[in-house]
């Protein structure tokens, strides 16, 4: 009885709070994920809709006011997307973000703070969780591509899409639903539904489109600041009352009973235990954090693709303690093919939180640079990934392999 009690306190707590601050709890399992050089393809621009096995046509059965949306073509139930709290942008978007270079975030940000660290065209920007926690998307442009840098805190998933489809750019927003737990996003020109998770459609005009997965990394913002000095840092917003820097969902990532989920919790794992999710060619592969930070340094292949999965620790939860930066450590992980220049190579951590090839004794970082040794300035291949929850990579893909070393 206690335990029921308590759950249902902590679940009202979360409630309120969304209420309040106009915020729903929801960011990584992509569809598709792959080697960078084997990246997600966009669908062809002359993709027709009718080659989707688009469900009966059926009004939704909840309030479709100030939406232009095409509810009569959709690929999901509707009794499986559900109200998350805050209507349609309740939860803002940040559409023009500003930046500032590593010393001016440092004034603000502590060594421990979990940044989205992307890199297109040359050009490295850091998105700190203490920003997106209350906003969950950014839209923005970084090397000349329109991107959306998306943040679900109810599945811990961070992601980054190019947000131009068929030639266009687009904006995304929040659509105060949830399916799975996940943030249902929608785009600015057609109003269509996107699940935040799979980065497909799957309500009105773009349903059964896939929207392109960009590669990035959750890094602690002292490792970001060290391996990326010259990059700049998302600035808190001026436009918005939030409490940048708190946490709405503290004690969220050590629940057994996921925010609105439904589903069945696959028994491999604690609900809430981090994952990080590779599918390669259809095969996907989940590698729990405490087994990565066991080993330090993960060697293995899947779908016949060698792949190394590195674990630092020094990066807190954006989940945990009501204060980010305060946080347990959960550490920072990273996906890289194991093939340099015709050689399959083996890794091992180090102490010092580097990681070393038994082929040529080179140094690496926790962003998959040779920083020492015969391999210097060389770079590992990104294979496409990202951090979630163990819920809802598992709903999503309950096909799953689990490594088990």
């Amino acid at each position: 009885m206690v335990k029921r009690q308590q759950t249902w306190m902590w679940t009202a707590g979360v409630i309120l709070v969304l209420i309040l601050a106009g915020c729903t709890t929801q960011l990584v399992a992509p569809d598709a994920s792959a080697p960078e050089s084997e990246a997600v393809a966009e669908p062809a621009e002359d993709e027709a809709v009718d080659e989707v096995a688009l469900l009966p046509a059926e009004s939704p059965p909840f309030n479709t006011t100030n939406w232009s949306t095409d509810f009569s073509k959709r690929t999901v139930e509707w009794n499986e997307i559900l109200s998350g709290g805050p209507p349609k942008d309740g939860i803002p978007s940040v559409d023009n973000p500003t930046f500032e270079n590593v010393d001016a975030a440092s004034e603000w940000l502590s060594e421990r703070d979990p940044v989205i660290a992307f890199e297109n065209n040359g050009e490295v920007r850091g998105y700190p969780l203490a920003i997106l926690i209350w906003h969950e998307i950014v839209n923005d442009t970084v090397g000349d591509t329109p991107v959306a840098v998306t943040f679900c805190p109810l599945c811990n998933a961070s992601i980054v899409f190019d947000a131009t489809i068929d030639g266009v750019a687009h904006e995304f927003g929040t659509t105060g639903k949830l399916r799975n737990s996940d943030l249902v996003m929608y785009d600015r020109v057609t109003e269509s539904w996107w699940q935040q998770f799979t980065g497909t459609g799957i309500v009105g005009e773009y349903t059964g489109r896939q929207l392109t997965f960009l590669p990035s990394q959750v890094l602690s913002f002292s490792d970001f600041a060290d391996i990326y000095p010259d990059a700049q840092v998302m600035a808190v917003p001026t436009d918005f009352n939030r409490s940048y820097g708190r946490n709405p969902y503290a004690g969220y990532d050590s629940s057994t009973s996921p925010f609105l989920f439904r589903g069945e919790i696959d028994p491999r794992l604690a609900a809430t235990e981090r994952v990080v999710g590779v599918d390669l060619n259809g095969t996907e592969m989940a590698y729990s954090f405490s087994a990565v930070a066991d080993a330090g340094a993960i060697n293995d292949e899947v779908d016949g693709t060698p792949l190394v999965v590195f674990h630092k620790p020094g990066t807190a939860s954006a989940l945990d303690s009501s204060t980010i930066s305060e946080g347990r450590d959960v550490g920072s992980v990273g996906v890289f093919s194991r093939d340099v220049d015709g050689k399959t190579l083996t890794f091992s951590a180090n102490d010092d939180g580097t990681f070393s090839d038994a082929e040529t004794g080179s140094t690496w970082s926790i962003s998959g640079k040779a920083i020492d040794g015969e391999l210097a300035g060389t770079q590992l291949g990104s294979i496409l990934s990202f951090d979630h929850f163990w819920f809802a990579w598992s709903a999503f893909f309950p096909e799953t392999g689990l490594y088990e070393g």
